[in-house]
């Protein structure tokens, strides 16, 4: 299968799991069939170290999740660094990590460098995120812009300088754009959805450090930037979220709208890419359990949006299948981004 026949196939799946999310009234407490770890193992005997990369999105949720871990399994390291989806990779598809936070699929020339270097995974899908457009608390005035707004203001062909320019019944005042670098997920992410074909403007202040986008809008009365909501979450004393109109209506971010599909285009499933190798040794296959287990309480309480338990229930199983040697993995082997 290729890369793309999944990509269309993943946007199917990612329908009918919010259509399955809908139904439910409460956020997932544990993943229906995960367990944190297996009956027969002892956290606190284990030992080793694990080691991870990517996506600055998702890499909250991990560290949250290796925090609960290490108060179990005292004698196991986790550490990792945030690099943005696309410098994970490149360190993650040559062998260099254990595990691979990313906001977006694996790429067709990621997936490839990891063929050329050996190096087979498994994927799970572990949250949902919606990318947020946020301006400076001071701004009332940027309350709601349509995706074809957004789009004037990032397109590299002839982009929006003012608001004004965006739509003239705004303030005359130049905008200052902040947002995710090149590595990141995110930034392919929120361009294919706002821009589709188009390339982006390369004229703003980019980061991979969400944290450091957030303090720059934070303090410019005339900034605009992007990243995942948890982020804006946590800062919402000195920031303001735009809504997105895709069509009907302005719609502000929140876990409920992530959660339903309305906040669109800007909703997306987060995922956790796991080296095949590494799943043959203890450490590594204790927290791929913890993690299948804890990941929707864990990332609910950051401030981003569980799975649906079916969602979990397929990764546990195919945790277990991993642990047993009786799963094939996801990728390269199969020439396929994985399915979550």
């Amino acid at each position: 299968m290729t890369a793309v026949s999944f990509r269309a196939r993943t946007i199917a799946t990612w329908a009918m799991a919010l259509a399955l999310l809908m139904t439910m009234s409460a956020p997932l407490a544990l993943a229906a069939g995960a367990q944190e770890a297996s009956p027969e193992t002892d956290l606190a005997g284990l030992e080793g170290e694990i080691s991870y990369d990517g996506s600055s999105t998702v890499g909250p949720i991990t560290e949250a999740v290796a925090e609960e871990f290490n108060a179990e399994a005292e004698n196991v390291e986790v550490a990792g660094d945030i690099s943005g989806t696309g410098g994970g990779f490149e360190r993650f598809c040559a062998g260099e990590t254990d595990i691979q936070n990313a906001s977006r699929e694996i790429a067709e020339d990621e997936t490839a460098a990891c063929a050329e270097n050996g190096v087979d995974y498994y994927v799970f899908e572990i949250a949902y995120d919606g990318i947020t457009v946020v301006v400076n608390e001071a701004n009332t005035d940027v309350t709601c812009l349509t995706v074809d707004e957004i789009a004037s203001l990032w397109r590299a062909e002839e982009p929006a300088q003012t608001f004004a320019d965006v739509n003239p019944n705004l303030p005359d005042e130049t905008v200052n754009l902040y947002g995710p670098g090149e590595a990141s997920g995110t930034f392919d992410f929120f361009n294919e959805a706002v821009l589709g074909e188009g390339d982006p403007r390369e004229d703003y202040t980019p980061s991979e450090d969400d944290n450091v986008i957030v303090e720059a809008v934070g303090g410019d009365e005339n900034g605009l930037g992007y990243f995942g909501y948890a982020y804006y979450a946590e800062n919402e004393d000195t920031l303001n979220a735009v809504e997105i109109d895709s069509g009907n209506g302005c719609v502000a971010p929140s876990s409920e709208t992530i959660r339903d599909g309305s906040y669109a285009p800007l909703s997306r499933p987060l995922y956790l890419y796991v080296k095949a190798e590494s799943m043959e040794r203890p450490e590594v296959q204790e927290f791929a359990r913890f993690y299948i287990a804890n990941a929707g309480t864990l990332a609910e309480e950051i401030g981003f949006v569980a799975s649906p338990d079916a969602v979990y229930a397929e990764d546990a199983a195919k945790v277990e299948s991993a642990v047993a040697g009786e799963a094939e993995p996801d990728g390269p082997a199969g020439e396929a981004t994985p399915e979550a």
